[in-house]
C-alpha cells in the first residue's frame, strides 16, 4: 500500500511538472474599459505617479503602504517605489515611454512576495466619442511561476485588479 501510495505521488508530481513545464515562458494580462472622458483627460491620471492613489487598486490595500516619488514628477523618467504587507509587497515602477494622450510604458520590478521584471502598456484610444482605456501587463514567465500557476490563476487574480482599477479610473475621469 505505501509502494502504491510513493508511486502515485511521483507520478502526480511529475506530471504536474510536465504540465507546468509545457505552458508558455511568457504571459500577458490585460484588461479594457470604455470611459466617457476624452483621453487628454484620463491620460494625467495614468502618466503621474502621485495621482495613482486616486484610481490604483493596490494603493489602498496597505494602509500603512510606503511610497516614494523619484526621478521626473510625471513622464518619462518618473519613478515610484512602495513597500507594503504581503498583498501589495515591494518594488518600484519607472516610466519608459510616455505619449500623450495616448500611450504609457512602465517597466514594472517587484522584490517581494516574488521577484519579477515585467511591462505594464496602458493605451488610450478614441473610440465613437469615448475612450477605450487597456491596461496589459507582460513578461517571462518562469518555470516556478507555471508551476504556482497550476493551482492559481493569475490571470483572473491580477485582472480583477485591473477590472477595479479601470472602475476607478472610469468613475474618476467621468466625473
Amino acid at each position: 500500500m505505501l509502494t502504491y501510495f510513493g508511486i502515485t505521488s511521483v507520478l502526480a508530481v511529475g506530471g504536474l511538472l510536465l504540465y507546468a513545464a509545457r505552458k508558455p515562458d511568457t504571459f500577458r494580462i490585460e484588461r479594457s474599459i470604455h470611459i466617457n472622458a476624452p483621453a487628454e483627460k484620463i491620460f494625467p491620471y495614468i502618466n503621474d505617479f502621485r495621482r495613482w492613489i486616486d484610481w490604483s487598486p493596490w494603493e489602498t490595500i496597505d494602509p500603512a503602504l510606503k511610497r516614494r516619488h523619484r526621478g521626473a514628477p510625471n513622464g518619462l523618467g518618473a519613478l515610484y517605489e512602495w513597500e507594503g504587507n504581503n498583498k501589495v509587497g515591494q518594488g518600484h515602477m519607472e516610466i519608459l515611454e510616455s505619449t500623450p494622450p495616448s500611450k504609457v510604458v512602465i517597466q514594472l520590478d517587484f522584490i517581494k512576495p516574488f521577484a519579477a521584471r515585467n511591462r505594464a502598456d496602458f493605451t488610450l484610444e478614441p473610440k465613437d466619442g469615448r475612450t477605450e482605456v487597456t491596461w496589459a501587463m507582460h513578461g517571462p514567465h518562469p518555470f516556478m511561476m507555471r508551476v504556482m500557476s497550476v493551482v492559481m490563476n493569475m490571470d483572473k487574480t491580477v485582472g480583477k485588479n485591473f477590472e477595479a482599477g479601470l472602475a476607478n479610473l472610469k468613475a474618476l475621469s467621468e466625473k
